[in-house]
């Protein structure tokens, strides 16, 4: 299995802060857009759906088509709108009126 990301950024970042996602600690670029941090670090799932707990990724990148919502600070969030910052915790949306609750 491919593990490389086949998303790079253009020049190298400045200064790398370390983020946790879903439990995992990254180092991404400081002030960067998270959703795109994460896509460059391999991460290929930012959230399931409700329906049926698919994974999704970040689509539109530019806050439109909220598929890129994460939890931060118990808020839910796009990450494609969220600067990168130091100690940052985010997790992937919760399934509500899915899977983990039986379905509905």
């Amino acid at each position: 299995m491919k593990t490389a990301s086949p998303f790079k950024f253009i020049s190298p970042p400045n200064s790398l802060v370390t983020v946790c996602f879903d439990g995992k600690e990254y180092q991404l670029p400081e002030c960067e857009n998270l959703a795109a941090a994460l896509l460059a670090a391999g991460v290929q799932s930012i959230r399931q759906t409700p329906a049926s707990g698919a994974p999704r990724a970040p689509f539109c990148m530019m806050g439109a088509c909220f598929e890129c919502l994460v939890v931060i600070d118990g808020a839910t969030r796009q990450s494609c709108t969220t600067e990168v910052r130091e100690e940052l915790v985010a997790e992937k949306t919760k399934l509500v009126g899915g899977l983990d609750d039986g379905g509905s």
